[in-house]
């Protein structure tokens, strides 16, 4: 699915998406990664939502967030509460949703200079 160009500041925009792959800038990535509007951490751990763990959010330390969106996939799968701890003890929006409605979502707050992060496992 192609995804409309939203502008923004941001130098990540997700311009596709389909079940196997995201297409970051025309560039397409095959495994999970987080994103954000001028970071991009390409090799992210969790490769399907059942291996999520706490430690992984711990690549979001070092930025000023205000909402972190998790796709799960092609299908929206809530993590344990004990998962995503960590996000909620910073006190950041969180939301969970399948892979295709986040990358979309991430382009509307990026758009907006909203300080957010996509976490996508494809």
């Amino acid at each position: 699915m192609e995804i409309s160009e939203e502008t923004g500041t941001g130098q990540y925009r997700i311009t596709g998406v389909d079940a196997d792959c995201i297409i970051i800038n025309q560039q397409p990535y095959t495994q999970s990664l987080i994103l954000m509007s001028n970071h991009l951490i390409p090799s992210w751990r969790p490769q399907h939502i059942d291996d999520l763990r706490v430690d992984d959010w711990a690549l979001l330390d070092d930025f000023e967030l205000e909402v972190v969106l998790l796709g799960t996939g092609p299908q929206c799968v809530f993590p344990h509460p004990e998962i995503t701890a960590p996000l909620v003890a910073r006190q950041l929006g969180f939301e969970v949703m399948d892979t295709a409605t986040v990358c979309r979502t991430y382009n509307i707050l990026m758009a907006e200079e909203r300080l957010v992060a996509a976490a996508l496992i494809v």
